[in-house]
């Protein structure tokens, strides 16, 4: 069995992919970005479930998450789940946040990044993003970043299977009660992805939709935009990966 990090995990994807995680007998820690949401995850914590508390859109609250994993068991997956729609909060939680937790945990071996087929409509141009979110975010660029974020790392770290999955538009908080897509198999793909060992589950670089592997935007495999792309968060942030 294996030690995940889900983040995000107080509703939605992230809770329905930490309670099955936690069903199959896996060590989860889950993920709040307040105490008030994390009071949600009793019944998991309850259960087993480790947890950690940190809002997302404070980079010295990721570091400090970071810090106490790195201080307890050792990670074997995270599932890179927690995002936000629009707001000012667009790229320090869909973007910024996830390659900080990916700096500043070398251990986890599998990793999954929450995309979007919103990231086709992603502009692949560094110009000008407010990485900070002292204005709004485009959630598209958001969502074709860290796509191609989990593209760089899977070349970038050769031994770790890294990897996008794009859940469909399901009836979450998020997503809204009418969204068309269906919420079960919206978070089986980065579940298998974390834990199977089945031949399919056991690669890299993929962008995936209920498990079925697919061609991202054309910028997620260009390796100069994921340089641009690392080199402009790790002077952001001063973590390199």
């Amino acid at each position: 069995m294996s030690r995940i990090l889900v983040t995000g995990s107080a509703d939605g994807l992230g809770r329905a992919a930490a309670d099955a995680l936690l069903s199959a007998g896996h060590d989860v820690v889950v993920h709040a970005r307040n105490r008030e949401r994390a009071a949600s995850l009793y019944p998991l914590v309850e259960r087993g479930a480790g947890l950690v508390v940190g809002d997302f859109t404070e980079r010295d609250a990721v570091r400090r998450i970071a810090g106490e994993l790195n201080d307890a068991e050792a990670l074997d997956a995270v599932i890179h789940n927690a995002g936000v729609w629009s707001g000012r909060a667009v790229m320090p939680v869909n973007i910024v946040a996830p390659y900080l937790l990916t700096a500043l945990l070398p251990g986890p071996r599998r990793l999954v990044y929450l995309s979007s087929g919103s990231h086709f409509g992603g502009r692949p141009s560094l110009d000008g993003v407010d990485w900070r979110g002292r204005r709004p975010g485009s959630y598209a660029d958001s969502k074709l970043f860290v796509t191609t974020l989990a593209a760089a790392v899977a070349r970038r770290r050769p031994g770790v299977l890294s990897n996008a999955v794009d859940p469909g538009w399901v009836p979450t908080r998020m997503g809204g009660p009418g969204a068309p897509d269906d919420l079960e198999l919206g978070h089986r793909t980065q579940e298998w992805l974390v834990s199977s060992d089945e031949p399919e589950a056991l690669t890299s670089r993929g962008y995936w939709y209920h498990r079925r592997r697919s061609e991202p935007h054309r910028a997620v495999h260009d390796g100069a935009f994921q340089d641009d792309l690392l080199r402009a968060l790790a002077e952001e942030t001063g973590a390199v990966l």
